[in-house]
C-alpha cells in the first residue's frame, strides 16, 4: 500500500487500520475515491509518525483526524464531511453540519468514538479472533 502522505490529496484521512469498522468505511470511500481526491493513512503503520501533526498515537486513536492540503488538521465529524466530500458525496454529510443537529451528531460520535473498538469486535468477530482488535 502506498503512503498517501507521499501523494497530493486534497485531504487526507487519518484512520487505525486495525479496527474493523474503520477498515469496512475506508475500503468503501477507497472504491468511491475515482478522482483520486482522498488520501489514506494507517496511523498504525510503522513509518507513520504522528508528532509531524503534532499529536500523539493516543490522541489520534481517541478520535478520527484527518489533514488538508494546506496543512490543516481536523478531527471529529467534521473529518467525516471532508472525506466524503472529498468524494464527491458530502451532500450525505451535509445534516452533520447543520446548527440544530450538529450537537447531535458531534455528540453521537464521541459516543461511537469511545466505544468504537467493542463495537468493532460485535460486528466483526472473525477479524478480533485474528488479532486486529485492541484497546
Amino acid at each position: 500500500m502506498t503512503n498517501s502522505t507521499d501523494i497530493p490529496h486534497e485531504f487526507v484521512l487519518f484512520y487505525d487500520g486495525q479496527c474493523p469498522i474503520c477498515q469496512k468505511e475506508v475500503a468503501w470511500l477507497r472504491w468511491k475515491n475515482n478522482q483520486h481526491k482522498l488520501g489514506f493513512q494507517d496511523i498504525n503503520q510503522a513509518d507513520f509518525d504522528a508528532s509531524v501533526y503534532g499529536k500523539t498515537h493516543d490522541e489520534l486513536m481517541a478520535e478520527i483526524h484527518g489533514v488538508y492540503a494546506d496543512g490543516r488538521l481536523i478531527k471529529g465529524v467534521e473529518v467525516f464531511y471532508a472525506a466524503y466530500a472529498a468524494v464527491g458525496l458530502g451532500w450525505i454529510m451535509a445534516p452533520t453540519r447543520w446548527p440544530l443537529l450538529k450537537p447531535l451528531f458531534n455528540a453521537l460520535y464521541s459516543i461511537f468514538a469511545r466505544n468504537r473498538l467493542s463495537l468493532g469486535r460485535l460486528l466483526s468477530k472473525k477479524s478480533c479472533e485474528k488479532g486486529n482488535c485492541r484497546i
